[in-house]
C-alpha cells in the first residue's frame, strides 16, 4: 500500500525540480538584466580607468558606448572585411596623393576593428564591479597614424573629431577598394565571357570599312560607352551600402548683392558639428544652430561675374576711343565672348580674353546660405566655449538643450532623441571630463532567445516558439484536466511565458510497480481495469504537477517584470465590487491605451565612478555640457 503515495511523491519531487532548473535555465534573467533595485549593485557598467588624465579619452568611449547605429555600422563593417577576400583592401587604390602606409592602414580598417573592441568590452553587462582600461585602442590610434598621443590636458572635442573622421576616412576607403575589385572582376567577367555576335553591327562596320571610313571615332565611342555603363552598374551596386552613420553634409551658397549672381553651392561633410556660443549669461541650443545657419554677409567680396561685367565696360570704353580698325575688331570680339559667358557661366571666363589683374576687380557684398543636405544617423555636436582675448578663457554660459532636437524644414522634418552627453568642469586650461549616457538596451546586442541563430544586421529577431522545449503530459479523451479545472491554472498555463515547459523528457514507467488488490492484498499480477485506474490517477498527478510547475514559473517571471518601473503590467489590479449583489467591475478611464514611458534612467560616468542619474539631471547640465550625441528617430509604420 505505501508504495504508490511514494511513487507519486517520486513524481512530484522531480517534476518540481525539473520545474525550477529549468526556469533558473532557460527564463530570461529579470533579476539581473531588468530589475529596478539593480541600484544597489554595482557591476552594471564597465568603467575606464584613469592612469594620466585619461578623462577625455573615457568620456568620448563611454558617449560612443551608448550610440546603437554605430555599434551597429561598427558590426556591419568588420562583418563585410571578413567575408570579403583579403586581397580586396589589401590592393592599395590610389587616391588624393595618401602615402602608402596610410592608405594600407585606412583599407585594412584598423581603427573601426579597435573601435569595436572596446565598445564590445564596455557594453558587457558584469555582475559586479568592472573596470577595464583603453590603452588596447590607445595603441591601435598610436599605429594607425605613426606617432604617440600625448597623455597631457588634451581637448574631447579634439580626441572625438581624430576618432570620427577616422572612421570616416577608413569606410571611404573600404569603399573604393570594393569598389575597385567589383570593376576589376566585372572586366575580367566581360572579358572571358563569349557573348553573341549582333550580325547587323558586323555589316554595318563592314560596309564603313568597305567604303573607306575611319571606324576609329565609332569604336572609341563604343568602348568610351561600354566603359560608362560598367562603371554606372559598379556605382549602382555599391549605393545600397548604409554610409558612416556620422557623417553628414551641408550646403555653402553666395549670392551677390550687386548683380544677384549665384555660383555652383559648395557642399562640405562634417562628423561633428561645431556651434558657438555666444558670450551671454544663458541661451538655448537651437539659438545656437540658428546662428550657425542664418544668414551671413560679407563685404569686400569679389565677384566673379562682376568682373567679367567690369572687364566688358572697360572695352566698350577702350573700343569708344581707339581708331584702329585690327583692334576694333579684336575688342568686338572679345566683347562677344565675355558677354556670352556672362549671360551662361561667368565661373569659367573665355581663355583668349585678357582680363584685369584681380586687384582691378570691383568688390561687393554677398550673403552666404547654409542648410543641411544629408542627416547623419547620429548628430555629435561640440559646444565651442572658448573665448580668444588677449587670453584664452572658458565661457560659462548656461546652454539649455532638448531630449527630442527637431532639425530641417517642415517638409524635410528629421527628429532626433538625446543619447548621450560630454561635461566639461573646470577652466579653459584644465579641468575633469565626464560622461552621461542613457541606460538602452540594444535589439541587435540582447539575446532574447538564446536557443536559435538571428541575423547579424536586422534590428529584432522573432522569437520562435519551437526554439524551448516542453513537457506535455499524455491524456486521454474525457479525462478530467487539473488545468481546465482549476481557474488559476488554466489562466497561468495560457501562450504568455516562452518557458513554459519542456518537452522530450524520459517520464518513468509505472508498468513494473506491485499494485493492491480490492481486497487489500497485494497482488504481482495486477488485473487491467485496476492497473488502468492506477495509470490514470498517476497521469492525473503528474499533470497536476507540471500544471503547479507552470503556474509557479509563470508567477515569478511576470512578478519580475511588474516590479520594473514604468511597466504597464506593474499597476495594482483593482479588485471588482459588489453593488446591490452584482458584481461590478471598474474599467480603465478613457479607451486608449496608456503610451508606455520613455526610459528615464541614466548613467553618469566619471572614469571607473559610476552612479546612476535621471532625465532632469542630465538636462540640468546647462553650463557644463560640451558635447551632444543626437540619434536619428525611426519614424513608426502609422507615420511613414
Amino acid at each position: 500500500m505505501p508504495e504508490k503515495p511514494l511513487t507519486v511523491a517520486t513524481y512530484a519531487a522531480g517534476a518540481s525540480l525539473a520545474a525550477i532548473t529549468l526556469f533558473y535555465v532557460f527564463a530570461p534573467n529579470y533579476f539581473l538584466d531588468g530589475d529596478s533595485n539593480a541600484r544597489s549593485k554595482k557591476g552594471v557598467v564597465v568603467g575606464l580607468s584613469n592612469p594620466a588624465n585619461d578623462c577625455f579619452i573615457n568620456s568620448v568611449l563611454q558617449a560612443l558606448a551608448g550610440l546603437t547605429d554605430l555599434r551597429i555600422y561598427l558590426i556591419r563593417e568588420n562583418h563585410r572585411r571578413k567575408i570579403d577576400e583579403p586581397w580586396v583592401y589589401q590592393e592599395v587604390v590610389e587616391h588624393r596623393n595618401i602615402p602608402e602606409w596610410k592608405a594600407q592602414g585606412l583599407q585594412a580598417g584598423l581603427v573601426t576593428k579597435g573601435l569595436k573592441d572596446i565598445l564590445d568590452s564596455l557594453n558587457e553587462r558584469p555582475i559586479y564591479k568592472k573596470t577595464i582600461s583603453a590603452a588596447p585602442f590607445i595603441r591601435v590610434l598610436e599605429t594607425a597614424f605613426k606617432q604617440r598621443i600625448s597623455r597631457q590636458q588634451q581637448d574631447a572635442q579634439e580626441f572625438l573629431q581624430v576618432v570620427a573622421e577616422r572612421l570616416c576616412d577608413e569606410y571611404h576607403a573600404g569603399r573604393r577598394a570594393r569598389l575597385a575589385a567589383k570593376k576589376k572582376n566585372g572586366i575580367e567577367a566581360s572579358t572571358n565571357k563569349a557573348e553573341p555576335i549582333d550580325g547587323g553591327a558586323v555589316e554595318e562596320r563592314l560596309a564603313k570599312l568597305a567604303s573607306g571610313e575611319n571606324g576609329s571615332a565609332d569604336a572609341a565611342e563604343s568602348s568610351e560607352r561600354t566603359r560608362k555603363t560598367e562603371g554606372e552598374a559598379v556605382v549602382s551596386d555599391s549605393d545600397d551600402e548604409e554610409g558612416f552613420p556620422m557623417e553628414g553634409k551641408y550646403e555653402s551658397q553666395i549670392e551677390c548683392q550687386k548683380c544677384g549672381f549665384k555660383p555652383k553651392p559648395t557642399e562640405s561633410t562634417f562628423c561633428t558639428l561645431t556651434l558657438n556660443v555666444p558670450q551671454s549669461s544663458s541661451t538655448s541650443l537651437n539659438a545656437c544652430l540658428d546662428g550657425f545657419f542664418k544668414t551671413e554677409y560679407v563685404d569686400d567680396f569679389k565677384c566673379e561675374k562682376c568682373r567679367l561685367i567690369h572687364a566688358r565696360d572697360l572695352l566698350e570704353l577702350r573700343l569708344a576711343d581707339s581708331n584702329s580698325e585690327p583692334f576694333k575688331a579684336g575688342a568686338r570680339e572679345a566683347i562677344t565672348k565675355l558677354q556670352h559667358a556672362i549671360d551662361t557661366d561667368p565661373e569659367h571666363p573665355p581663355p583668349d580674353v585678357q582680363l584685369p589683374p584681380m586687384r582691378d576687380a570691383p568688390t561687393c557684398k554677398i550673403a552666404k546660405h547654409t542648410r543641411l543636405t544629408g542627416f547623419p544617423k547620429i548628430m555629435a555636436i561640440h559646444l565651442s566655449r572658448s573665448i580668444y582675448n588677449s587670453i584664452s578663457q572658458k565661457n560659462s554660459a548656461k546652454v539649455s538643450f532638448p531630449e527630442q532636437l527637431l532639425m530641417g524644414s517642415l517638409l524635410q522634418r528629421k527628429k532626433y532623441k538625446l543619447l548621450g552627453t560630454v561635461t566639461h568642469k573646470g577652466s579653459h586650461h584644465s579641468g575633469h571630463y565626464e560622461s552621461f549616457r542613457r541606460q538602452n538596451v540594444s535589439l541587435p546586442y540582447s539575446t532574447p532567445n538564446a536557443f536559435q541563430a538571428s541575423g547579424v544586421f536586422v534590428k529584432s529577431a522573432t522569437a520562435s516558439p519551437a526554439s524551448t522545449p516542453r513537457i506535455v503530459a499524455m491524456q486521454k479523451s474525457g479525462d478530467p484536466s487539473p488545468v481546465a479545472s482549476t481557474p488559476d491554472l488554466a489562466a497561468s498555463s495560457g501562450s504568455g511565458s516562452p518557458n513554459q515547459s519542456v518537452e522530450g523528457l524520459d517520464r518513468p514507467s509505472t508498468d513494473s510497480l506491485p499494485q493492491a488488490s480490492p481486497n487489500g492484498r497485494s497482488s504481482s499480477r495486477p488485473s487491467p481495469t485496476s492497473f488502468a485506474r492506477d495509470r490514470e490517477s498517476d497521469s492525473i498527478s503528474l499533470k497536476s504537477v507540471a500544471a503547479s510547475a507552470r503556474s509557479t514559473v509563470s508567477r515569478i517571471s511576470n512578478s519580475a517584470r511588474n516590479s520594473r518601473p514604468g511597466s504597464p503590467a506593474g499597476k495594482t489590479p483593482v479588485a471588482p465590487s459588489t453593488a446591490n449583489g452584482k458584481t461590478v467591475t471598474s474599467k480603465p478611464n478613457g479607451s486608449k491605451p496608456k503610451r508606455r514611458k520613455q526610459n528615464d534612467r541614466w548613467w553618469r560616468i566619471s572614469d571607473e565612478k559610476i552612479k546612476e542619474a535621471k532625465t532632469s539631471e542630465v538636462l540640468g547640465m546647462q553650463r557644463e555640457v560640451y558635447l551632444l550625441f543626437y540619434e536619428l528617430e525611426r519614424e513608426s509604420p502609422a507615420e511613414s
